[in-house]
């Protein structure tokens, strides 16, 4: 064991500070971070067996290997192309940190698996879900403010429990938020989740603090922060409620978001700028969803339609 960690020390290092570059020079959230850490933990380890003792002499042919052994373990293509992405942006940063001729991985290509399309509620489904009246429910205001929220604004899960009441402008009716990499995005709040939010301060919010100073606007009793998991929960329980199909989660309601305003004729750019995505790529996918928008735009400005 004492050989096999010797000769694993160069590659868990160099991995180590990768992980450390992803997390303070681009600025990726935790949760990114340890996705990428496990995705090079099966790496290194499939390295080690094929006797590859340092960064600087990974070869392409190891990273083919190590794509193979993920599919005998049955990972699904997916799985394996989110895996080749972690690979490969690792190994252009050894390119530049080893000054290597040439990025191992860069001629290294896996079939793409096909896009999964996002599960939009139609609109009276949404309706129900934020007014639904569930049995022994005991934070109504609280839970229809947060779902208005997620609904009006296209929030993350995260992105939602994480914010506090000075960021959110009733009067102008937008909230600032604190996105993926530490990035900040504006978003509208909509006058439906305006009203629930100022009932809620008004309301249930005064006594689940019980005296108690908290700058997050959803909180539990007692002040304390209100978990993802928690949120799941609700949404899951509103959606029993609510007599809709089985698999609606907090994302729904950011799919959902995405699409009506697609299906409303909004600019892709912008719907890019609301969702926090990046890559216009990622949001791109939505486009999928709304044929019946994209036919009438094609019908209204095509010469020959």
């Amino acid at each position: 064991m004492a050989g096999r960690a010797d000769g694993t020390r160069a590659l868990d290092g160099s991995v180590d500070s990768y992980l450390d570059h992803l997390a303070t020079e681009r600025g990726l959230a935790k949760r990114s971070v340890e996705a990428y850490g496990r995705d090079l933990t099966a790496f290194v380890r499939d390295l080690v067996a094929r006797r590859v003792r340092s960064p600087a002499s990974i070869g392409a042919e190891d990273v083919r290997a190590h794509l193979a052994s993920l599919a005998v373990r049955g990972l699904s293509p997916r799985s394996q192309a989110r895996a080749l992405a972690a690979v490969r942006s690792y190994l252009r940063w050894v390119a530049r940190e080893h000054r290597l001729a040439a990025d191992p991985a860069a001629e290294v290509r896996i079939r793409r698996p096909p896009g999964r399309l996002p599960h939009a509620l139609g609109h009276s489904d949404v309706t129900r879900l934020v007014t639904v009246a569930v049995p022994g429910g005991r934070r109504p205001q609280r839970d229809r403010a947060l779902l208005e929220l997620l609904y009006a604004s296209g929030l993350r899960v995260s992105e939602a429990v994480s914010l506090e009441v000075h960021h959110v402008n009733l009067e102008a009716g937008y909230a600032t938020v604190l996105g993926k990499g530490g990035k900040e995005r504006v978003v509208p709040l909509g006058q439906h989740a305006r009203e629930a939010i100022l009932d809620y301060l008004g309301g249930e919010r005064p006594r689940l603090l019980r005296g108690r100073a908290s700058a997050l606007l959803f909180v539990r009793a007692g002040g304390r922060p209100l978990s993802r998991q928690s949120v799941w929960k609700l949404v899951r329980a509103r959606a029993r409620a609510a007599a809709l199909a089985c698999g609606v989660s907090p994302h729904t309601l950011r799919h959902t978001f995405a699409t009506h305003l697609l299906g409303g004729g909004a600019d892709l750019r912008v719907v890019q700028a609301l969702l926090g995505h990046a890559d216009i790529g990622t949001t791109q996918v939505y486009t999928h969803v709304a044929p019946e928008r994209l036919r009438a735009v094609h019908r209204r400005h095509h010469p020959r339609a």
